[in-house]
C-alpha cells in the first residue's frame, strides 16, 4: 500500500504558504477598524500556519521527489481540507451559521463555484466579503498551479500535479520547457488581467472595495458578491458592460493568452478552433434568448432584451453566476438554456467550470465519425481538431470521462431526492456545481441561495463542487483498489 506522508510533506508546505491569504481580510479589518474581527483573522492565520509547520514537522522525514500518485493525492488533500481552514473564520464571524454552510460557502469560493449559503451579504463586515472573494481569484487558475509556480520542492515533481490539476483532456501538452515556468507564466497573465479588471470596474463607478472584490470573482469565473443583489445592486449599465467583457475573456484558455504575449501575435486565438466555437455559441445563444425575450414580452425594448439576454447568457454560460434580475421568472427555455450553456462553454485552460468545450467538440465529431462508419463501414476517419489527429487515447480518455459525468450527475440527484428536495431543485443543484455554475433553479434559483438547504444537502452539494472542480477523475481514482497497491 503506499504512503500519504510524503504528499502530506507537501501539503504542510501548502498550508504555511496558504495560511498568509488570510492577512489580506485581516489587513482589511484594520483598515476598516474592525477591532472586533481582527482577533479572528489573526488566529485563523496562526491555527493555518502551526497546523502546517507541525505537520511538516512530523513527516520532514519522508520528504522525497513527487510519484504520479502523489500528485493526485496532494492535489486532493488541497481541495478537501483548505476550505475546511477557509471556513473556520466564517464560523465566528457570519452569525448563524452553521458548520455545513461555512464549509460549503468556503468550497463554493475555491472552486469558483459562486453557489452562496449566506443571506444578509450587505451587512457583512467587509473584511469577510473580501475573504470570500479572495479565495475565488487564488482558487481560479488553481491552487496547485500557483504551487507549482513558487514552491521550489516541487520543481522535480510538478507535472504530476499540473496533470492532475489542470482541466481539459489533453494535460500533456507543455508550452514552456519547465513546468513551474509554464505555471508562472498563466500566473503572470491571470493577475495582470486581473488587475485591469479591477481599474475597469472602478473606472464604472465601484468603489475600491467593491472593484477589489468584483474584480477577484470576475476573472475566477466565480460570481460571489457583496450584494444579495448581485451586480443589480449597483444598477450601472457601465458595471454590466465592463462584468460582461471580462466574463467573456475568462472563459477563454489562459494559455492562449501566455502564447500570444510570447509570440506577439493573435493566431493562436483567431485560429483555436474551441475559441471560435466558443464565440459562435455565445453570440448565436444571445440572440436566441434575446429574440425569446420579446417575443414573451418580458422587455418591450430590443435594446433591454438584448443587453439583459446578454449579461445573462455570458453569465451563467461562463459559470460565473453573476445576476441583475431573477432570471428564474422568465420563460423556461431561457434558464434551462442557460444552465445547459454552463455544462460545457467554457474551454479548456481557463477558469470556468463544467466538461470544457473541447471536449463537446470532440464528441460531436466522434458521432459524426460513427454515423460515416455505418455508411461506410472501410472508410478511414480519424478524429481530428485543429487539423490534428486526436490520439485514440484521448478520444477513450473523453468517453470515459462523459460515461463518469452522467453516473455521477444521476447519481448526486438521486441522492438530494432522498432527501426530500423537489426534482427541479436537486437536478438543478448538481448541474449547478458539479459544473461550478453556481446559481440553480427552484429553491436555489437566482433569486435565493443555498442556506435554505439542509446541512446534510449541503454536504452532498459541497462534495459535488469538488468532484466537478476536479474533473472527476482525479478524485474518483482515489477509490479504485489499483491506485492503492504498490
Amino acid at each position: 500500500m503506499i504512503s500519504i506522508l510524503p504528499a502530506l510533506h507537501v501539503f504542510s508546505r501548502v498550508l504555511m504558504a496558504f495560511s498568509f491569504a488570510f492577512l489580506m481580510p485581516l489587513g482589511w479589518a484594520w483598515f476598516e477598524d474592525q477591532e472586533g474581527y481582527r482577533f479572528v483573522w489573526e488566529a485563523a492565520f496562526a491555527l493555518a500556519l502551526i497546523c502546517g509547520a507541525l505537520a511538516w514537522a512530523a513527516t520532514r522525514e519522508h520528504q522525497r521527489e513527487l510519484l504520479p500518485k502523489d500528485g493526485f493525492l496532494l492535489v486532493n488533500m488541497v481541495w478537501l481540507l483548505l476550505p475546511a481552514f477557509s471556513a473556520v473564520p466564517l464560523m465566528f464571524t457570519v452569525p448563524g451559521i452553521t458548520w455545513s454552510q461555512a464549509y460549503f460557502e468556503a468550497m463554493s469560493a475555491l472552486t469558483g463555484t459562486g453557489a452562496t449559503a449566506l443571506a444578509g451579504l450587505d451587512a457583512l463586515p467587509v473584511s469577510v466579503n473580501i475573504w470570500r472573494c479572495f479565495l475565488q481569484l487564488i482558487g481560479g487558475l488553481g491552487i496547485m498551479l500557483l504551487v507549482v509556480a513558487v514552491l521550489p520542492l516541487l520543481g522535480l515533481g510538478g507535472v504530476q500535479l499540473y496533470k492532475a490539476e489542470t482541466p481539459g483532456p489533453m494535460k500533456d501538452t507543455r508550452f514552456t520547457p519547465r513546468i513551474a515556468q509554464t505555471a508562472r507564466g498563466l500566473w503572470a497573465v491571470y493577475f495582470l488581467l486581473s488587475a485591469a479588471c479591477l481599474l475597469a470596474y472602478r473606472w464604472a463607478g465601484m468603489g475600491w472595495a467593491d472593484a477589489f472584490m468584483h474584480s477577484c470573482t470576475t476573472m475566477g469565473l466565480g460570481g460571489f458578491s457583496s450584494h444579495d443583489a448581485s451586480l443589480g445592486f449597483f444598477r450601472s449599465e457601465r458595471v454590466e458592460v465592463v462584468s460582461m467583457f471580462f466574463m467573456a475573456i475568462s472563459g477563454i484558455s489562459f494559455v492562449r493568452y501566455f502564447i500570444v504575449l510570447r509570440n506577439r501575435t493573435l493566431r493562436p486565438l483567431t485560429r483555436d478552433r474551441e475559441i471560435r466555437s466558443y464565440v459562435t455559441i455565445l453570440a448565436l445563444s444571445v440572440g436566441l434568448v434575446a429574440v425569446l425575450l420579446l417575443v414573451h414580452e418580458v422587455y418591450a425594448d430590443p435594446v433591454d432584451a438584448l443587453r439583459q439576454s446578454a449579461f445573462h447568457v455570458i453569465s451563467v454560460a461562463t459559470t460565473t453566476g453573476f445576476t441583475t434580475t431573477d432570471y428564474g421568472q422568465w420563460p423556461v427555455f431561457a434558464p434551462v438554456l442557460m444552465m445547459f450553456l454552463g455544462t460545457f462553454v467554457s474551454c479548456a485552460g481557463s477558469t470556468g467550470g463544467g466538461i470544457k468545450l473541447v471536449r463537446m467538440l470532440l464528441l460531436v465529431k466522434q458521432a459524426r465519425r460513427e454515423l460515416v462508419r455505418i455508411v461506410h463501414p472501410r472508410v478511414v476517419n480519424p478524429v481530428t481538431l485543429g487539423g490534428q489527429v486526436v490520439p485514440p487515447q484521448v478520444m477513450a480518455t473523453v468517453l470515459g470521462f462523459m460515461l463518469i459525468y452522467g453516473a455521477a450527475t444521476m447519481g448526486l440527484t438521486m441522492l438530494l431526492l432522498f432527501t426530500g428536495l423537489d426534482i427541479v431543485t436537486g437536478f438543478s443543484a448538481v448541474v449547478a456545481t458539479l459544473n461550478n455554475i453556481g446559481p440553480g433553479l427552484g429553491q436555489v434559483g437566482p433569486a435565493s441561495h443555498f442556506g435554505v438547504l439542509s446541512g446534510l444537502q449541503l454536504n452532498i452539494l459541497s462534495f459535488s463542487m469538488v468532484l466537478g472542480r476536479l474533473e472527476l477523475l482525479t478524485f474518483l481514482v482515489l477509490f479504485t483498489s489499483a491506485f492503492w497497491r504498490r
